[in-house]
């Protein structure tokens, strides 16, 4: 009870009483942003991110898969930042799909097969997030390889919005 009383509350329902069955208003809903999380009790980010992501109730959830660097003709550029960019331009896309942006996203996953290629990764990743007000958190990892070896940075996010 106290669950539906704070989300009428949230949504502007100026009647409180859960057994008002209406639809919650998720635009207004959509007002409430995203939190970074970024204690005073850590050292800082390395980078562009957040330590971590509140998301707040009620946001729709977009979780992509792990984007490799192809374009539709099958081309699979061979530097590390172009194949970063082409990954962003992909999560773009889908982002897009369910009305969403750069700005909506919550974590970044990446994956690159050297450590040679961090450095063109971050720059591809900082230019995706811009000059956003609030940084998502994000995870590097570096892995032995992907389904073909020309592969070298793979990129997943998780948004909300």
């Amino acid at each position: 009870m106290a669950l539906v009383k704070n989300l009428c509350q949230r949504v502007g329902n100026k009647s409180q009483n859960p057994a008002n069955h209406s639809t919650p208003n998720y635009r207004q809903e959509s007002i409430i942003v995203m939190k970074a999380l970024n204690p005073a009790t850590l050292a800082a980010p390395f980078g562009a991110y957040s330590h971590g992501t509140e998301i707040p109730a009620g946001k729709r959830i977009v979780r992509t898969s792990g984007q490799l660097a192809i374009q539709p003709n099958g081309f699979i550029p061979q530097g590390a930042y172009e194949q970063a960019t082409l990954c962003f331009q992909s999560i773009s896309a889908i982002l897009a799909e369910a009305g969403m942006t750069a700005s909506d996203v919550a974590h970044i996953s990446a994956y690159v097969t050297d450590r040679q290629f961090m450095a063109d990764y971050m720059r591809a990743r900082d230019e995706f997030v811009g000059g956003a007000a609030r940084l998502p958190s994000s995870t590097l990892v570096i892995v032995s390889g992907f389904t073909r070896p020309e592969f070298k940075v793979e990129v997943e996010v998780l948004a909300a919005a």
